[in-house]
């Protein structure tokens, strides 16, 4: 699969989450119970994954976690707010310029509707 077919599957699995739980639950809820829908989907998923960067020729181990990674492409940033901020893209950015992935997906469980709480972040993602 491709970052673009991982993120139709991670969309539709987090609406099936949101319509299921509801929102207002406390993010590390919806991260369990969307990662257990997506490994029963026979996706390959990493919960709070360490990630390591390369600073200045040197790798930091460690320097930040993600909340998922799916297929070792898309990374998850998971939130339960009531409304995202523009720091919450940015944050989300960086994790995939830093991690050198392709696509993140920015998944507020704390919207009323979850189609409203979807935000697509790209990087270097090929055509």
């Amino acid at each position: 699969m491709d970052a673009n077919e991982i993120s139709k599957e991670v969309v539709d699995a987090s609406v099936k989450v949101h319509q299921a739980l509801g929102p207002g639950l406390l993010e590390s809820v919806y991260e369990a119970v969307l990662c257990k829908e997506l490994s029963t989907r026979g996706l390959s998923v990493k919960c709070q994954e360490p990630v390591s960067i390369n600073y200045d020729g040197e790798v930091i181990g460690e320097a930040f976690r993600a909340d998922v990674v799916v297929n070792d492409l898309v990374i998850l940033e998971l939130k339960s707010v009531e409304q995202m901020s523009k720091l919450h893209h940015k944050q989300l950015f960086t994790y995939l310029k830093l991690s050198n992935k392709p696509l993140g997906l920015l998944l507020n469980f704390g919207a009323s509707l979850m189609k409203d709480g979807i935000v697509r972040v790209v990087n270097n993602l090929p055509e």
